[in-house]
């Protein structure tokens, strides 16, 4: 007895699922749509109240107790230390420790107990993580409220992330390529440093760039170590006269960043303060898009230089 569906039963199956697929696609869009137009609509607001207080002198002044006169450079020059300090000490560890985990761990259960840590701990709350280094690194390693301290924690909120994503790339490489440099007579450290590396650096930095976009909009955790609210004056710089021509006295100065001198502001009932934590949200945009801009251009250089 032949039971395979007929021509018109296999063109009404074809035209449901096709029903299903557009239904699908409409529903996809529309839930875009309410993302993007709420985002656009929040930026617009923002762009509207913010930007005829952005100026030279809002970019280079202090802040004040008059928001006419009242500035974000301590803010945003503070927000730029505590990311360097994030990306030199998040980075190169969360890229080890991953290359680690993936190239080098034995398959145990104390391996398993790690991945799974490290996989929950990029959900956990960020105030953990501030009072977490609130009990070390302020009070147990002494190192006060500082820059140094705030870079520290966020490198601790965003290892996770890194590290996540690290694994995931170097997974995507080829297992032939491993192969091939092993037959060549590569030692596992020349296969994973010449090879998965290279060819995995694009995907890490996707990581990296998620990480620093949530890092330098985190407020709770610098709150949590003692980041001030009101600064009148900016860290020792990092370059002196003498050799060997840089300083590290910056590290150890008290700081704000951006999003608590917005903080700040908003608090206030005056208008003229909230035109100024729109204007300095405006700026804190950019920061973010620029640092994103520079990590995807140098992800593309890199994806266009790879050769399979």
């Amino acid at each position: 007895m032949n039971t395979a569906p007929s021509v018109a039963e296999v063109r009404a199956l074809i035209v449901k699922h096709k029903r299903w697929d557009l239904a699908f696609a409409v529903i996809g869009t529309l839930a875009l749509m309410v993302g993007i137009l709420t985002f656009v609509a929040l930026f617009a607001d923002m762009l509207i109240d913010g930007m005829p207080r952005l100026n030279y002198d809002f970019l280079t002044s202090f802040p004040s107790r008059r928001p006419e006169q009242a500035g974000i450079l301590s803010a945003w020059v503070g927000s730029t230390l505590v990311m360097l300090v994030t990306a030199v000490a998040a980075v190169p560890l969360g890229v080890a420790a991953a290359i680690y985990l993936e190239e080098y761990a034995p398959k145990n259960w104390v391996t398993e107990i790690i991945e799974v840590n490290v996989t929950n701990l990029a959900g956990v709350p960020s105030i953990v993580y501030g009072l977490l280094a609130l009990g070390l690194f302020v009070y147990q390693f002494g190192l006060g409220q500082s820059i140094l301290a705030a870079g520290l924690t966020l490198a601790l909120l965003i290892l996770p992330v890194v590290i996540v994503a690290t694994r995931e790339a170097i997974r995507s490489i080829p297992s032939a390529i491993r192969e091939g440099a092993y037959a060549l007579g590569a030692t596992r450290w020349q296969m994973v440093s010449q090879h998965i590396l290279p060819y995995s650096i694009p995907g890490i930095l996707t990581g990296v760039i998620i990480g620093m976009a949530r890092a330098i909009g985190e407020t709770a955790p610098v709150i949590t170590i003692g980041a001030l609210t009101f600064i009148a004056f900016l860290p020792p710089t990092p370059i002196s006269g003498a050799f060997p021509f840089l300083s590290f006295e910056w590290l150890t100065a008290p700081f704000t960043v951006m999003p608590i001198q917005m903080f700040n502001w908003t608090s206030r009932p005056e208008a003229a303060f909230q035109a100024n934590a729109a204007a300095a949200g405006l700026v804190l945009l950019v920061m973010t898009l620029s640092m994103n801009a520079l990590a995807i251009y140098l992800r593309y250089k890199l994806r266009k230089n790879i050769q399979w």
